[in-house]
């Protein structure tokens, strides 16, 4: 536990340092936890610039061609649970371009499409309008079988109740809907929303408030998927427009401050993993004996990921293309997390 808390500290001062923080931003919620830490960040992020869902000003559809632009084609937005590019000028373009998918699914608090919870671009994303139409409003968890649509195979999961998003978005998703449920707390006509640990939330709805789960698999998200450059970045597109922050980017430690993350996920013990050797130069051995289908991913201190790899039991990792210094060696299996530091010296 000690040493997550500790490269969770560096997370948080590289990339805190990375991103376009405002200086003094988070100054009140500074040294609290729980429901202070919770209160302190609303107090923080709300009252936020309010854009229309669709106008012939400035609306959704333009900030999210800015929000999720492919770096790649500019011309390009990168649609979110599939990971497609397409054009970003087609928008809806009767049924054949693409939608905005509501991350914090609307019917979860009966918000719609209204200016606040049914506009705010943290949670709202670009997808393809079939596979938005599968994930409908289904909680997250895990399990299911392969999501295929018309369009191709995508790397999420369903059944009856729940929707698994491909790895690379886990985390995403789980810091946005930590920013919804700090965000809108039931003051004036806003949403009171809540995260709990269980799936079927849109039967718990009550006037004026609205739940999504799971809680627990989103907290394993969050571990298993850390914040990206390509987050870091919507981060800031959309603090340019709404003028406010998503704190569980800039801040990823603020959610076991919040929800005690960490003690819900199950974390690989030292004793299970070597790591070997360590300061290295050509090269680290990883052994993590009876686990299979475990998944490694390398990140510099300003949180690019530099590295990734799928790996069983025994793995030797090449490090001639890294160059040297100080790493971050995440380790994730199905249900089990490990993190590190890594020293790479030539």
């Amino acid at each position: 536990m000690r040493q997550i808390l500790i490269i969770l500290f560096l997370l948080r001062f590289t990339l805190t340092s990375f991103a376009q923080i405002p200086e003094g931003y988070y100054s009140t919620a500074n040294d609290l936890s729980g429901e202070q830490l919770k209160s302190a960040l609303h107090e923080i992020i709300k009252d936020h610039k309010e854009f229309p869902y669709t106008s012939s000003s400035t609306d959704t559809w333009d900030i999210l061609k800015e929000t999720d632009k492919d770096t790649a084609n500019p011309e390009n937005v990168i649609l979110f649970y599939s990971g497609w590019s397409v054009n970003a000028a087609q928008e809806y373009n009767n049924n054949t371009g693409w939608s905005r998918e509501h991350i914090w699914a609307k019917s979860h608090g009966d918000f719609g499409t209204t200016m606040g919870a049914g506009t705010d671009v943290h949670h709202l994303q670009p997808a393809d309008i079939t596979v938005n139409s599968a994930r409908n409003n289904k909680d997250f968890d895990n399990g299911g079988e392969i999501y295929v649509d018309g369009d191709g195979i995508t790397e999420c999961r369903t059944d009856n109740d729940s929707w698994e998003a491909r790895d690379k978005v886990k985390g995403d998703i789980a810091r946005m809907l930590f920013y919804m449920a700090v965000r809108y707390e039931g003051e004036g006509d806003e949403p009171d929303l809540e995260l709990v640990d269980e799936v079927n939330t849109y039967d718990l709805n009550e006037t004026g408030k609205g739940y999504h789960g799971k809680l627990s698999t989103l907290l394993q998200w969050h571990l298993q998927d850390p914040v990206d450059s390509f987050e870091i970045n919507r981060n800031d597109v959309v603090y340019s427009y709404q003028e406010n922050r998503n704190p569980f980017i800039d801040h990823p430690e603020y959610v076991d401050l919040i929800w005690n993350g960490l003690t819900s996920t199950e974390l690989i013990n030292e004793s299970d993993i070597t790591i070997y050797p360590n300061p290295a130069k050509d090269y680290v051995v990883i052994n993590l004996p009876d686990r299979n289908n475990a998944k490694g991913l390398v990140y510099n201190l300003n949180g690019k990921l530099v590295a990734n790899f799928d790996f069983n039991l025994n793995y030797k990792f090449s490090t001639t293309d890294i160059n040297s210094g100080i790493y971050i060696l995440h380790i994730a299996t199905k249900d089990q997390v490990f993190m590190s530091k890594l020293v790479i010296s030539k």
